[in-house]
């Protein structure tokens, strides 16, 4: 049967019910209505017609007046026609026949009395049989109402136990094939493809338990075809994993080592073959560079490890698996994702880390050599502009004018090297002293006033009335701030203005250089404090070694300082950085 029709015929039986239980109840009504109503009217009109012909009896003498007689026969004549009870014909007739000698022509007293003692003993008959009458009436009314009231309450009880028995029943034809269905699909939600449904009855939800079935049968089939490939696929990635160079290890979500290749056995010098599904915290007791691995949250991260007697650097890679997870929330089936645990890799860059001393020794020691011929060069230049050598022509000043200035720029070049190896090595040295940030600024100034001369470029100076002193490197500091001045005098036309400020803020003094040029486009500004990089220009200026700012911020973050640019095309360059006040 379809669910159509048994929703159909449950529903039909309720309507059936309720109707029958209606029927029954207006029929008992009816009926109590009916002998409430004979109750009400016909005995209780013929007590009042024998009650109002007394009492004209009462109220007049003998003979009765022909107004009397007349208002008599009238309630006579409607008693007459509401003859109910058995006897009250006879007696309402006898009343007709005492009225007739009330009515005589010839009236005789005595005989009057007689007929008037006649009428009074017929109407107490009349009223007494309306009376008899209305109180059989009266208890077969209660009869028939405590009848009805018992019939409806069977009727009622045998109507609630039918619907209550429905309501509980009948809803289970639905809702129990819904909650198996549920039931079953939570179960292949967890993957537990054996399960099957069985309704015995043929309706739609048999026939979604058949398509339900067929589902968990193929679902198992390709659970079944698909282990083996599984679990070659897992071994093949575990090959893959062992003969890798770089050490890996991964970690679950519990702590708990889920693969470990011979790299990362012999860096952390485990000799353990069972070490795979042992917690971590049992593992890192006495293994300091395992301990380091496993509790540094830092993503990227470089060690230094004695390995074979001699040092290794690795970088230390991590990062989190996040895999889907179904989660059931009361009758939700939720889609979400969690994290399945790390994986650490263990890069061997020594090589490169070698290569990278070796390139830095290289430059420091080539910078250090440079500087002597280069100096060389700037006396024998001096000693060629010295009119007692001997004099020259316009063209070869300007050659000297030229080969000075590629000298000065090589020597700058040179000691920015010398800095940057000195970076690199970590061999910055700071000598720390209490200064006014002012006198910073005088001597930086003093060291490109006359480029700015010869460039007619204006050095404005905006400071507040009250600076703190600085805990600096003066040295430092100054050629942080010279190199900035330098960088603005080259990208300054000519007869333009370079503004200096000097300002306390939040504890910390902030020292700025602002030129008006045409600006740094927005996509170089965050490489310009990277090693090496360079803006690209249009020729009119000469580029520097792409060094000088990637040194400055190395200088003033090792004070615990911030460096900073701000630049729009067309509205120039400010350059900036903060040092704490002391």
């Amino acid at each position: 049967m379809k669910v159509k029709t048994k929703l159909r015929l449950g529903f039909g039986f309720l309507f059936v019910v309720v109707l029958f239980f209606g029927a029954t109840a207006l029929f008992y009504i009816r009926d109590i209505s009916e002998n409430s109503k004979i109750i009400l009217k016909d005995n209780y009109e013929s007590l009042n017609f024998a009650r109002e012909m007394r009492n004209i009896l009462d109220g007049n003498d003998l003979p009765l007046n022909r107004g009397s007689l007349d208002k008599f026969n009238s309630y006579l004549l409607k008693q007459e026609n509401n003859i109910t009870e058995p006897g009250e014909r006879e007696l309402t007739h006898s009343v007709r026949t005492a009225l007739d000698w009330l009515s005589g022509s010839k009236p005789i007293i005595e005989k009057q009395k007689y007929a008037c003692r006649l009428i009074r003993k017929d109407l107490a008959e009349i009223e007494r049989l309306n009376m008899q009458a209305i109180v059989l009436k009266d208890e077969n009314a209660r009869k028939a109402v405590s009848k009805a009231t018992l019939f409806l309450g069977l009727v009622g009880s045998f109507t609630f136990l039918v619907l209550f028995s429905f309501s509980v029943n009948f809803p289970g034809f639905i809702a129990n094939p819904l909650r198996a269905l549920l039931i079953g699909i939570r179960e292949i939600g967890q993957k537990k493809y054996d399960t099957r449904l069985h309704f015995e009855k043929d309706d739609e939800f048999a026939e979604v338990a058949n398509a339900f079935n067929s589902m968990a049968a193929k679902l198992n089939d390709w659970e079944n075809s698909n282990l083996a490939t599984v679990i070659s696929e897992k071994r093949r990635i575990e090959t893959i994993i062992e003969q890798m160079q770089d050490a890996i290890i991964g970690v679950s979500e519990k702590r708990e080592v889920l693969f470990i290749n011979d790299a990362a056995r012999k860096i952390l010098n485990i000799s353990d073959d069972k070490v795979v599904g042992k917690n971590t915290d049992a593992l890192i007791k006495g293994n300091d560079l395992f301990r380091s691995i496993i509790g540094d949250e830092a993503t990227v991260k470089q060690l230094k490890v004695v390995l074979d007697g001699r040092e290794a650097y690795f970088q230390l890679q991590s990062s989190s698996i996040v895999v889907p997870n179904v989660n059931q929330s009361a009758d939700v089936l939720q889609l979400a994702s969690r994290s399945a645990g790390k994986v650490y890799i263990l890069k061997n860059i020594t090589e490169f880390k070698e290569r990278d001393e070796a390139k830095t020794n290289f430059i420091a020691t080539i910078s250090h050599e440079l500087k002597t011929p280069i100096a060389s060069i700037k006396m024998s230049l001096k000693l060629l502009n010295d009119d007692r050598v001997g004099a020259m022509n316009t063209e070869q000043h300007q050659l000297i004018a030229h080969i000075k200035d590629d000298s000065d720029r090589l020597l700058k070049i040179t000691s920015e090297l010398l800095e940057l190896s000195q970076v690199e090595t970590g061999n910055i040295q700071l000598n720390f002293a209490r200064v006014n940030p002012m006198k910073i600024v005088d001597y930086a100034i003093t060291s490109i006033k006359f480029q700015a001369e010869q460039k007619k470029v204006t050095l404005e100076i905006l400071q507040d009335n009250t600076l703190p002193e600085v805990h600096v490197d003066i040295e430092k500091t100054a050629w942080v701030l010279v190199n900035f001045l330098s960088n603005a005098l080259r990208y300054s036309a000519e007869k333009s203005k370079i503004v200096i400020q000097v300002a306390a803020k939040n504890n910390k003094v902030e020292v700025s250089v602002k030129d008006f040029g045409k600006g740094i486009d927005e996509a170089y500004q965050k490489r310009l404090f990277d090693r090496y990089f360079q803006v690209p220009t249009d020729g009119q200026n000469k580029s520097g070694s792409g060094l000088g700012l990637a040194i400055s911020k190395d200088f003033i973050n090792a004070q615990g300082g911030t460096i900073g640019v701000e630049s729009e095309i067309g509205e120039g360059s400010r350059f900036y950085f903060s040092l704490p006040g002391s």
